[in-house]
């Protein structure tokens, strides 16, 4: 139970270091977006600006990001716009949700899939470890006469698939040898596998009168996978080989991808100023931490609305990529009119063949339909979630399961209690 007349008081403790922050985010914030907003008159071209970043090689700085030919494109627009920073205008207005709906229909004909994932933890409290993992897909065909799929893949982690080699051996005999990333790694692992599956089950099912760009495929979550980076092996190679089988589906079988994050804090664009900043006589950017690449575009930007393709040059986890190193792009997307806009990855051959335009429009369609996040990835997470409800009807299927082996399954009755509790 929250004490709410101890939480003002303790609140009030700390105004002063609150107001502090806010203070000095503002400032930074506000040199950021000069900075951004001024880059057409520093650079007239994508050349010169690669010309001022370091170059992609391990040891030297990482360069965060380098523009694409998009970059070119909006050099062209920017003297002449409202907003000098980066931006693709959308150029259409909506009067009312009816309107939004109805030019999204240009989705028609075009097939969308996405793949979301749940998982059961092992239990500490249970006598014999076990996991689950669940992935659902949503394909969408929008055409009448094509009926959509909603299925899930399913897959129950015995103890060994589980335990952590490093930590069963360890000499505490209280510590306990069942890990929690094993599990995440395999649903991780198990949506991968479905995605591709289900782009190479498009591909060839594609009619000669399907769009180009049909099917395009969510993925939900970062094409590039940094949180891998302070990890041990195996998980970190085979967090990146997964990454790399993702973009190898979408290049070999011509299938867009789009990997869809809502709230990024990605600093990719943020790192670049700093950079260029440094090649300047008299440097003004300061370090920071509490300002990330979203935030400089908040406010900036109408519904739709989105930034030039830039190429993720940010030399830790992706030197672990190979041929693949250099072949991720990522734009902002404006999807909602009071949040900032939302982060996408997608290979880098969608921006060299000309695709990324018409891909966008069934991002904008399919977020359209979800009210401010993409319909595909939200009917995936419903049909993959996995609520307290399941987990309790899974323990004691589990339980049935286990005794009709004529083995004895238990779990502690504090643990119940919580779970009724909570």
């Amino acid at each position: 139970m929250l004490h709410k007349g101890k939480l003002h008081a303790a609140l009030n403790l700390k105004r002063g270091q609150f107001s502090l922050y806010d203070g000095s985010y503002g400032e930074q914030l506000a040199t950021y977006r000069q900075a951004l907003e001024t880059l057409y008159l520093r650079y007239k071209s994508s050349a010169q600006l690669e010309h001022d970043l370091p170059p992609n090689d391990s040891g030297m700085p990482i360069a965060g990001a380098r523009p694409s030919i998009e970059f070119d494109r909006w050099l062209v627009d920017a003297p002449h716009s409202s907003y000098h920073g980066p931006r693709i205008a959308f150029g259409r207005e909506f009067h009312n949700h009816e309107q939004m709906r109805l030019w999204a229909e240009c989705i028609e004909g075009v097939t969308t899939v996405a793949v979301d994932g749940s998982q059961l933890l092992p239990w500490r409290d249970a006598s014999i470890p076990v996991a689950l993992v669940q992935v659902g897909f949503f394909v969408n065909p929008h055409m009448h006469g094509r009926p959509y799929t909603k299925d899930v893949r399913m897959e129950v982690l015995a103890p060994e698939e589980i335990m952590e080699e490093a930590r069963a051996e360890a000499t505490d005999p209280d510590s306990y040898p069942y890990s929690d990333m094993q599990v995440t790694l395999r649903r991780h692992l198990l949506e991968i596998e479905t995605l591709c599956s289900q782009m190479e089950q498009c591909a060839r099912e594609r009619r000669p009168q399907d769009p180009v760009y049909s099917p395009v495929v969510f993925f939900d979550g970062s094409l590039v996978v940094s949180f891998a980076l302070t990890m041990p092996n195996p998980y970190r190679e085979r967090y990146i080989g997964a990454a790399v089988s993702l973009l190898r589906a979408s290049e070999q079988l011509r299938v867009p991808l789009i990997g869809y994050i809502d709230t990024s804090y990605a600093r990719d664009i943020i790192t670049m100023l700093r950079r260029l900043d440094g090649t300047q006589q008299h440097p003004v950017l300061r370090e920071t931490k509490k300002i990330h690449d979203s935030l400089l575009w908040q406010g900036k930007l109408s519904w739709g609305d989105r930034t030039p393709a830039m190429i993720c040059a940010r030399n830790d986890i992706l030197d672990s990529y190979g041929s693949y190193r250099d072949s991720i792009a990522f734009c902002y997307l404006q999807t909602t009119s009071q949040r900032p806009p939302a982060r996408l990855e997608f290979p880098r051959w969608l921006v060299d063949e000309g695709l990324l335009e018409p891909v966008m429009d069934v991002v904008r369609a399919e977020v359209t339909a979800g009210s401010g996040y993409p319909y595909a990835i939200e009917t995936a997470d419903a049909v993959s979630v996995i609520t307290m409800q399941d987990r309790s009807e899974f323990y004691a299927y589990f339980q049935q399961f286990m005794e009709r082996q004529n083995v004895r399954f238990t779990f502690s009755n504090k643990s119940i209690s919580k779970g009724r509790r909570r």
